[in-house]
């Protein structure tokens, strides 16, 4: 299948210079940083890129048509400030760095994230120490700036996706990787195509592996993640901007290693929640309670909205409000269903989870509140036993839960090592949600790729 983007219209990257470079010095390297309204934390980016332990060649900011103070902010540093006129996306801003380094070494950064004190010098090193290398990429670190829980969650899950990646990679990554100069020449850099932050560099990374060139991800060399994640913010970038192309870049060039995100284990949890869907829409239609379903999922979703956005810096109004409405609802249906032993969890989950949030400090909470959250763990568990005879497709279902658990069961034991018990908790139906919306993501995926052949088939 042809490639997107070997040749740009927009971009000529010139001559692609020697590739001959002594190992005995130190490397050059160039530090590219696009930036689109990125005030709030390109000043922190800076002063970690400028109080580490090696110094950059250069450090070039390309301002992708910002409308807040981005440039005011560069302007306070000693680094080369370029200009986009109008946004033209992070792939673009990033050939317009690369065009204008001089550097051995391009190092891709993003603005919200500040690099650690080694992490330029041990770049240089594997660099140094391995010619046959030809990228580099780092890993978030486990301590994400942003307070809230949604944001500890994203970007922890982040870390641990670095964390349990394969040495030799499959992909790059621009959020902090650093490439040769003339490798990235020699392969025309990101694919402009990509006019929004999307997966340019997951298809980059595709096109350095499949023409034979080397990405090493070193777990040692970390950086940390500034981000503050809201959850239709979160929702959007994974279906929107990840998700979808992701799919539709892996059916066109048909390569879906096995390692980061795309691991069989999440592939089959994928299949797993759509799997538990079914069964718990076969249960209540079995049961004459399927008027619960659409209840339970809404109810779901607004539970995770609320859980997230709670600690955030804009607290959701209606969401608690809407929450008690559901509830009270599926109440009323379980009593006309004769489900009485469902009603007092569903009355009492809100509750706790308010209760849970006036003390969100972990330890913070008094005894009482513990031991009412242990008191309502035991009648959840009770149910479920007195239940389980009964039903079977409540059988089927947490036979399903527990191999959710099995194949995620690292991440679960890296957030309760990181954050605790009650966070890893917390964190599980925000997991199972993602592997919800990986699915339409594949499905809206694939049937975009299905579109765009049958639209190219009957041009030709």
């Amino acid at each position: 299948m042809a490639m997107r983007g070997l040749v740009h219209s927009s971009t000529s990257f010139g001559a692609v210079g020697s590739a001959a470079h002594s190992m005995s010095r130190s490397i050059d390297i160039t530090v590219i940083i696009p930036a689109f309204n990125a005030a709030a934390y390109l000043e922190q980016c800076l002063k970690a890129l400028l109080g580490g332990s090696r110094m950059p060649a250069a450090i070039i900011v390309v301002d992708d048509g910002s409308t807040d103070d981005t440039c005011e902010i560069a302007a306070r540093f000693p680094v080369r400030l370029l200009r986009n006129p109008q946004r033209s996306g992070p792939a673009c801003a990033r050939n317009f760095g690369a065009r204008a380094a001089a550097g051995e070494v391009l190092f891709f950064l993003d603005s919200d994230v500040c690099v650690q004190p080694d992490t330029l010098e041990k770049t240089g090193e594997v660099l140094a120490a391995e010619p046959d290398v030809d990228a580099v990429i780092a890993s978030y670190d486990s301590e994400p700036r942003s307070p809230d829980f949604l944001s500890q969650y994203r970007n922890l899950m982040h870390s641990f996706v670095h964390q349990s990646g394969q040495r030799q990679a499959s992909t790059f990554w621009s959020g902090c990787g650093a490439i040769r100069r003339n490798v990235f020449l020699e392969h025309s850099g990101f694919d402009e195509t990509f006019a929004r932050p999307a997966v340019e560099d997951i298809e980059l990374g595709y096109r350095l592996v499949r023409a034979g060139r080397k990405i090493v991800l070193d777990r040692s060399i970390q950086v940390t993640h500034l981000k503050h994640w809201s959850f239709w913010n979160l929702v959007k970038t994974d279906v929107c901007d990840r998700g979808i192309p992701w799919t539709e870049l892996i059916l066109r060039d048909r390569f879906m290693p096995n390692d980061l995100n795309i691991q069989l284990s999440q592939r089959v949890s994928v299949a797993l929640v759509y799997l538990l869907l079914a069964l718990c829409a076969a249960s209540a239609l079995f049961h004459g309670a399927w008027s619960l379903l659409p209840l339970l999922v809404i109810v779901f979703i607004l539970l995770s909205r609320w859980w997230g956005e709670f600690a955030g810096p804009t607290r959701p109004r209606s969401a608690p409000f809407l929450i008690c409405a559901c509830v009270a609802c599926i109440a009323y249906l379980a009593y006309l269903q004769n489900m009485f032993g469902l009603i007092p969890p569903l009355l009492l989950s809100p509750a706790l989870l308010l209760i849970r949030h006036r003390y969100s400090q972990p330890g913070s909470a008094p005894s009482w509140v513990r031991w009412a959250g242990l008191a309502y763990a035991a009648c959840v568990v009770l149910l479920a036993i007195f239940y389980l005879p009964s039903y079977n497709y409540v059988i089927a279902m947490f036979l399903v839960l527990a191999l959710l658990g099995f194949l995620n069961s690292d991440f679960y034991v890296f957030l309760a090592g990181k954050r605790g018990v009650p966070f890893m908790l917390a964190a599980i139906p925000f997991h199972l949600l993602y592997h919800f919306y990986n699915g339409i993501s594949f499905a809206v995926g694939l049937a975009r790729h299905i579109g765009f052949r049958y639209s190219s088939r009957s041009l030709t």
